[in-house]
């Protein structure tokens, strides 16, 4: 074992990293640029902050993201712990309290006797002399001066696409006159506020959707977007039904007084340990804030919603791993430079 290895980035990839080396008796210094330097999508200088969704997805035993999650935990996760500690109920899903699991993880990393916590932005790649390990943990959202550095070093450019973050309601706002509570096929509690629509409602939905104002993107840049995380507005766009076959699927969601299902749906997930604050599930779009409170008003059951946090979208920046990286995760051309 090296005497020392060095971590950038204190995202979830970082802090793992940082924990692993310093269980096993290394000496590990982890550099976090927040809040010295803050990125689009984060809001506080917390370690493993997440900002996308409060969801780790399904545990649901036999699936894949379960077993990966329960090599994690056999492996010793922290972060595996600490969304163990912080779970907030969303049927068969691992959702946590975000803020309060970003808290948990600071507080572990900064008590452990071998983890020192550098708070600097790291703007150029580290000259690999001293024989030290170093572990580019950034994600991506690195900062465009270290973004710059690492596309000289791999010689390509640079792999992107958008994401966005859906919003937030305050739940005491939520008209459950309307909505119901319940999880779909009955998996799990009945862990999920629903906002049901009538064939009417939905269609009238989707043309203010469509007739929205969005925030517009970088114009140089071709848009190229996530398809697992689509904003709702792109997926409308793909045809009017589209929508009610993804985030807004009724399906497994009968109303506990009619045992019917909607024509349409929208889901809320509890987003904290105090149940105050629902995050809309699959919701991320990148409408103008006034848009998103005029469109999203429109759902059942959301008239007079406050919303604690507006969708919004943020560039995600990639490596082509398998091109740069060998089996260890070390870069081919270095042996003491990883990426995680």
């Amino acid at each position: 074992m090296t005497d020392r290895i060095n971590v950038i980035g204190g995202g979830l990839a970082g802090v793992e990293a940082a924990w692993q080396a310093a269980e096993a008796g290394a000496s590990v210094r982890l550099y976090e640029m927040r809040p010295i330097q803050q990125t689009p999508a984060h809001r506080t200088d917390k370690l493993a902050e997440i900002v996308c969704s409060n969801s780790l997805k399904t545990d649901e035993p036999g699936s894949a993201p379960y077993l990966l999650k329960e090599e994690l935990r056999r492996g010793g996760s922290l972060v595996m712990e600490a969304a163990a500690e912080t779970r907030v109920p969303a049927g068969a899903a691992l959702s946590v309290d975000r803020i309060r699991f970003a808290e948990l993880i600071t507080e572990r990393i900064e008590r452990h006797p071998n983890i020192e916590i550098v708070r600097e932005e790291i703007k150029q790649l580290p000259a690999i002399s001293s024989g030290e390990p170093w572990i580019i943990a950034t994600g991506p959202l690195t900062s465009d001066a270290l973004t710059a550095e690492i596309m000289q070093f791999t010689g390509d450019d640079q792999l992107y696409f958008y994401d966005a973050i859906a919003p937030i309601v305050a739940a005491d706002s939520i008209d459950m006159s309307i909505a119901f509570k319940a999880a779909r096929y009955d998996k799990g509690g009945a862990d999920y506020i629903n906002c049901p629509m009538n064939r009417e409602q939905y269609e009238t939905f989707i043309a203010e959707l469509l007739a929205a104002k969005s925030v517009p993107l970088k114009r140089f840049e071709e848009t190229h977007w996530f398809e697992s995380c689509l904003p709702i507005e792109e997926i409308a766009r793909r045809g009017p039904e589209t929508l009610r076959f993804g985030p807004m699927k009724p399906k497994g969601l009968r109303h506990p007084k009619t045992g019917e299902e909607p024509y349409a749906c929208v889901q809320l997930r509890q987003e904290n340990l105090m149940a105050d604050a629902y995050g809309m599930v699959g919701f991320q779009n990148h409408l103008r804030y006034g848009e998103q409170a005029r469109v999203l008003r429109l759902i059942p059951g959301l008239e007079n919603a406050e919303f604690l946090q507006f969708g919004q979208i943020h560039r995600n920046t990639f490596i082509n791993s398998p091109q740069i990286l060998n089996e260890t995760l070390a870069t081919k051309s270095n042996p003491n430079l990883f990426f995680a």
